[in-house]
């Protein structure tokens, strides 16, 4: 274990160097670590194996249909805009300005590009976000329009939204233009269902998806039947993450911080692991998942490393279950992986094409660099490959392909 024990240290070097200048910030230390595995590991436990997406996303009772489509990589979030009209505390950006519509770092000001990229690397799902894409209705109503009107009708849409400008009309002409689902933020609105009540019965499916926040849990617990009642079927609960923008706010509340890509905090996942098990032990009939950041930063990439391969590889490449190209012919392995841009890069290794007058630029990435196996190492390599090994391997080269091949299994062990 001790490549992957290595790499998780430098996760924690680096998380301690960004936020150096937060000396008050409670990093989880190893005591309070074993007490909260013992905790987690009894309300997962209650679940009685209701975890999906390699364990990432513990549920109970049903997820919806954007979720699904998220875990498996065949979603598209579209950032209507980067400007908001709430301040919630919690916010990871600073969304103070309004930006082109924007995708994986691709910019869309034609809603009709926006449609024939959905169309080219076929995804099956598109989501409206920001920013509020309330502030801008016309545009977020625009760019439904067109993917309804250019995509295949059996496409997935939705729109996430804090509330605060919604009202029956606009959700009757987002109705009527095709949107399937909104998802209300209440958080931004001290946990209101008035503006999600004018939804009811217009949009065919309600969600409510907040961050799990540990001092409004049992506000959130007692709040369920309420939901019910206003037209809520599914409540997503996302973990608290914390970023340079927002950690003058949450570095005010005591909360413990774990090591992770991003630092991520404890708390949240305890209340949301709460909720959830309240909601089964009243046998409520609402749909609730909890959000990991594990299930988010794997799969949400690995997802979009795969539509680009799909899209973009030749038949005879051979694409990872975390969206990598391997290339091996049996004594030289290596891997590259798939980059997208809708400015030229400056290299001459970039291939171009057009979509409904947008022009784009794609590269591959060496992800590992062309290594010669000798016999031994032949062996464990052709092991991995054919079969995902239930423990991580020991081997630093074998760690490295691991990482490649697949996406990483289960909350991660604080």
């Amino acid at each position: 274990m001790e490549p992957y024990y290595n790499w998780l240290n430098s996760l924690v070097n680096r998380n301690k160097a960004e936020f150096s200048a937060w000396s008050d910030l409670k990093w989880l230390n190893t005591y309070a670590a074993r007490e909260a595995q013992e905790k987690r590991d009894e309300l997962t436990a209650e679940l009685d194996g209701s975890l999906l997406f390699k364990e990432t996303k513990p549920y109970y009772n049903r997820i919806s249909n954007g979720c699904k489509l998220c875990g498996l990589g065949q979603w598209s979030c579209l950032f209507i805009t980067g400007k908001c009209n709430a301040s919630c505390f919690y916010c990871p950006t600073s969304q103070l300005t309004d930006d082109l519509p924007t995708t994986q770092n691709l910019t869309f000001a034609s809603s009709q590009a926006y449609a024939e990229y959905i169309n080219h690397f076929n995804f099956k799902g598109v989501s409206f976000s920001g920013g509020e894409p309330l502030l801008f209705f016309d545009r977020t109503l625009d760019y439904l329009k067109q993917v309804r009107r250019r995509c295949k009708p059996e496409l997935y849409a939705w729109m996430y939204t804090n509330g605060i400008l919604g009202d029956v009309q606009k959700f009757r002409k987002l109705a009527s233009a095709g949107i399937n689902e909104v998802r209300f933020d209440i958080g931004a609105t001290a946990f209101s269902l008035d503006k999600l009540k004018l939804a009811k019965g217009i949009i065919p499916n309600i969600t409510i998806e907040i961050p799990a926040v540990p001092e409004r849990k049992d506000q959130l617990i007692k709040l369920l039947p309420q939901m019910m009642e206003a037209g809520v079927t599914n409540l997503n609960l996302h973990q608290l993450r914390l970023t340079t923008h927002n950690v003058k706010h949450l570095s005010k509340r005591n909360y413990s911080y774990i090591h992770a890509e991003h630092p991520i905090v404890l708390e949240s996942e305890m209340a949301a692991l709460e909720i959830l098990n309240a909601a089964r032990e009243n046998s409520l009939d609402i749909g609730i998942n909890y959000c990991s950041f594990y299930f988010k930063n794997r799969f949400q990439k690995a997802g979009f490393r795969t539509r680009l391969a799909h899209a973009l590889a030749s038949p005879d490449e051979v694409l990872t279950q975390n969206g990598y190209i391997r290339e091996y012919d049996g004594k030289i392995l290596s891997y590259k992986a798939f980059r997208i841009f809708d400015v030229k890069p400056e290299t001459n290794t970039v291939t171009e094409f057009e979509l409904a007058g947008k022009k784009y630029f794609y590269l591959k990435e060496q992800m590992l660099k062309p290594t010669l196996l000798d016999d031994e190492d032949r062996n464990a390599v052709e092991d991995i490959l054919a079969h995902e090994p239930d423990q991580i391997p020991t081997d630093p080269l074998l760690f490295r392909i691991w990482q490649l091949e697949y996406v990483e299994r289960g909350l991660r062990e604080y």
